[in-house]
């Protein structure tokens, strides 16, 4: 392969990640509030002036006009081109490793509707049903499609990655008499199964408990509530998923033959 069209395809997933992640960022805004996702044009929810085509560049926009509306001068939310920037980079970072294949259609589409999700349940402590459940099918599809997957891998993914924590979430409620996860971090792991497989599903609960831990850590000493404070851990199974699939995988399976040592 030419050192022009790899450029190429470095150029175009980088340019159609930051894209979905200017239409993700509609969605993290709007979808919360019941809001269209398709229109009105955005606007500054400052002093309403509508956007400009060119002022809904990803990234560069932001960059351009210094992080403040142009008319009314408030200042952007610095989250909006952050966003843009880790869809563009993940889908980089996805053709780096997959290049021109099915797999990497279906990690594009996971890492957009994963990375939107995560952000609705930093600021919500929401998964929507509309993102997790359709990805649960949509990787049940791939799953089909894609020669380098097996189906029966993906369907015990999701039977797996939902029984856990399914199993955590009830025998948290037997112990304690309250809810210690939702039902949207049940979907969204089952979702991950379907999409990497059962045999990705220990590391991924091991590593995003542990990140989990010192978020809740770190989030307790800030808001002085300790032990009690309250997090979302949909990003750090989102984040585990993504340690898992961009280079993890030998550690994932030498791990899972600790415990499972006829697994191949």
């Amino acid at each position: 392969m030419s050192d022009a069209f790899e450029l190429y395809g470095y150029v175009v997933f980088g340019l159609f990640g930051a894209l979905l992640g200017s239409f993700g960022n509609v969605i993290i805004y709007r979808w919360p509030k019941g809001l269209s996702i398709v229109g009105p044009r955005s606007a500054c929810p400052h002093c309403s002036k509508k956007l400009s085509a060119w002022e809904l560049i990803p990234i560069f926009s932001w960059l351009f006009l210094r992080g403040k509306c142009s008319a009314c001068k408030a200042p952007i939310n610095p989250r909006y081109p952050l966003v843009e920037f880790i869809m563009a980079f993940l889908f980089c970072l996805t053709y780096y490793k997959f290049g021109w294949s099915w797999t990497a259609l279906e990690m594009t589409f996971f890492i957009f509707a994963a990375v939107t999700a995560s952000f609705i349940d930093l600021d919500h402590f929401l998964l929507p049903d509309i993102l997790t459940l359709s990805g649960i099918v949509i990787g049940l599809v791939g799953a089909l499609l894609n020669p380098d997957r097996q189906f029966m891998d993906s369907f015990l993914g999701v039977l797996i990655g939902g029984g856990m924590l399914w199993a955590v979430a009830y025998f948290y409620y037997l112990y304690r008499k309250e809810e210690g996860m939702g039902g949207g971090d049940i979907k969204l792991l089952a979702w991950i199964g379907a999409v990497f497989g059962w045999k990705a599903i220990p590391f991924i609960v091991l590593v995003s408990s542990v990140l989990g831990t010192f978020g809740g850590i770190a989030t307790g000493l800030k808001s002085n509530k300790g032990m009690k404070a309250v997090i979302p851990f949909g990003p750090y199974l989102v984040v585990a998923a993504l340690v898992y699939a961009f280079g993890a995988q030998s550690l994932a399976h030498t791990y899972l033959r600790l415990f499972l040592p006829f697994v191949e």
